[in-house]
């Protein structure tokens, strides 16, 4: 029966030469034992594996993920969001009112619907609302009841753009309940001189006849009123 042996340490070639012969039973020399030099398979332990080793790298061009920023508090984006609607409108508003008059107010004056002489000057030194509209304007219909109001407490002169007639005008008064101040304004020649070229537009004087301020489009009641009463502090 056959073996094979393992010598460990494994012997080598230089073992070999220096180990001695030894004399075999028939006085012969015996060859010199050969040593087992079959390759022994290395098995990899977990000790091996260098670091980073099994691990998926990313692929090219793609962004590894990162940790997500926090979100600014909810009431900062609405004040935010608030802020850029309020700068939007003043830019639009001073957009439109560009052309208007500025400085000292260009004449004003007329007949109103009851045949009665209106002169801007004749303000005794107080503020005045002068203010342009139209029937035919829908905006202007949503200001009419907050012109109307003001005009009960404060000085205000209306013209009315290409509205018709005076009978026509007093009887779309009429029928609105209105009774502010009007001098209408056919041909437009008014709102001209006044650089108004759209409806609603209006204009706060201070008592010694110069625009204070102007705005086209929607106007507010309390904001009329505030600019009125600022007026009358110059």
């Amino acid at each position: 029966m056959s073996a094979c042996w393992r010598l460990w340490p494994p012997r080598t070639r230089a073992d070999d030469r220096l180990m001695p012969a030894l004399p075999s039973p028939s006085g012969a020399e015996a060859p010199h034992p050969v040593a087992d030099v079959t390759p022994v398979a290395h098995h990899p332990s977990a000790d091996d594996t260098p670091a980073g080793a099994g691990e998926t790298p990313p692929a090219a061009g793609v962004t590894p993920p990162t940790t997500p920023r926090a979100r600014p508090p909810r009431w900062r984006r609405w004040l935010f969001n608030i802020a850029l609607v309020v700068l939007v409108i003043a830019g639009v508003d001073w957009w439109k009112s560009r052309p208007l008059a500025r400085g000292e107010a260009p004449p004003l004056m007329g007949l109103d619907l009851q045949g009665q002489w209106r002169d801007l000057q004749d303000g005794g030194g107080e503020p005045v609302l002068v203010h342009f509209w139209g029937s035919w304007c829908p905006i202007c219909r949503v200001m009419e009841g907050s012109i109307d109001a003001i005009a009960a407490d404060h000085r205000v002169l209306t013209v009315a753009l290409q509205s018709g007639e005076p009978a026509e005008i007093a009887a779309y008064l009429q029928e609105a309940g209105l009774s502010f101040p009007v001098i209408p304004d056919p041909d437009g020649a008014i709102a001209s001189r006044w650089g108004v070229r759209g409806v609603p537009a209006s204009f706060i004087l201070s008592g010694d006849g110069h625009i204070v301020s102007t705005t086209v489009g929607l106007s507010t009641e309390p904001g009329l009123r505030l600019r009125l009463w600022a007026a009358s502090m110059d």
